[in-house]
């Protein structure tokens, strides 16, 4: 079943409040971010509840509105979270995994990051984030890797598309840093890291990057991030087909020996 994008109920409720505070007074957009320390573009994702506000932004348009505190009692309600709304439910499930089984095409799965390599690709991110917020979601992140030193231990596989590895998010030394990394997280017992290589003429992954997680209670979910949104998919016909894809796309790739030797030449510069 598709995941519901929609923003948060009182994200949409703050925002339409603001709103009509604004209106009320005959202000535009532009008006209010003159009397405020925020873009007019800011206040218009707000009022959208397309953005969480955070409390300073709260007190700076209750004020400069004359709310009376209106908007200030919601602040609890309204308060900005370590992850977006809609990945909350996937970092609980995540966390709680028997096992985790991810293909990634673009970047390194979150589980596989070093602090470093987190942070340029939350920096890649359009609309941009400020510092602030990058701080947040790479703490956050780096909090779910938890996950790989757990007791019980998480099984997880992992398969890479070659072009994941070449591509320099960071710059040289945050790649060669994640290289590096991916060598050690290769060596647990619980991991087992492969990569797909350009070279191959068939290739089962086409159709874009999953994760498969295994409840404690021994059901498979299946997982699918898009632009704007997610996937879960628990209808059992569905996880048949994306494990029957994933068995597949991991027999194609190279083995974990292969592909940790792909990776050491990587870094010495010999691939």
């Amino acid at each position: 079943m598709p995941h519901n994008d929609e923003p948060p109920v009182s994200l949409r409720i703050f925002g339409k409040q603001s709103r009509y505070l604004r209106e009320q007074r005959g202000m535009t957009r532009r008006e209010l971010s003159a009397l405020v320390p925020y873009s007019e573009s800011l206040i218009a994702m707000v009022e959208r509840g397309e953005r969480p506000p955070k409390p300073g932004y709260v007190d700076a348009i209750d004020a400069a509105l004359g709310a009376d505190g209106l908007l200030r009692v919601l602040i609890p309600d309204v308060a900005e979270k370590h992850h977006p709304a809609w990945a909350e439910e996937y970092v609980k499930l995540q966390a709680e995994a028997l096992a985790l089984h991810a293909y990634s095409t673009h970047f390194l799965h979150g589980l596989l990051q070093t602090e470093e390599y987190a942070r340029a690709v939350f920096r890649s991110r359009r609309p941009s984030l400020d510092d602030e917020e990058i701080d947040k979601v790479v703490q956050a992140r780096l909090a779910t890797q938890q996950l790989q030193t757990r007791k019980p231990a998480c099984r997880m596989t992992f398969v890479l598309e070659e072009s994941v590895l070449l591509r320099k998010i960071g710059g040289r030394h945050v790649w060669q840093g994640e290289l590096h990394h991916l060598t050690k997280l290769g060596e647990l017992h619980n991991v087992q890291i492969q990569v797909m290589p350009l070279s191959r003429e068939t290739h089962a992954g086409v159709d874009g990057p999953m994760t498969l997680l295994e409840t404690p209670d021994h059901h498979t979910i299946g997982y699918v991030e898009g632009q704007q949104g997610s996937y879960f998919l628990t209808e059992p016909d569905d996880v048949s087909v994306l494990s029957h894809r994933y068995g597949t796309i991991r027999s194609q790739a190279l083995d974990a020996e292969a592909s940790r030797a792909l990776i050491q030449r990587l870094l010495s510069g010999e691939a």
